[in-house]
């Protein structure tokens, strides 16, 4: 597979689940200036302003995470990647 995720540093759990499926994870906060380096961002939804940049512009499908599962945030990764 090799999809590189990039994923806010809160989100072990997703973290640890999408290394178990195959991804490669970068935490958000060491990749924020190269964000279109990767196939996909996971952030918590916990601040609208993720990142501590309001005008942050990437083609990179920005998925949030807030209120769901490890599997139903994989779920739309698979959805969104394909």
């Amino acid at each position: 597979m090799n999809k590189k995720i990039a994923i806010e540093d809160t989100l072990g759990n997703v973290r640890n689940f999408l290394v178990n499926q195959g991804y490669q994870v970068s935490n958000l906060s060491q990749t924020k200036n190269n964000l279109d380096q990767y196939d996909a961002v996971i952030v918590s939804g916990q601040d609208d302003n993720f990142m501590g940049i309001r005008d942050t512009v990437t083609k990179t499908p920005v998925i949030n995470a807030s209120g769901r599962s490890p599997v139903d945030i994989y779920d739309q990764l698979k959805n969104t990647l394909e």
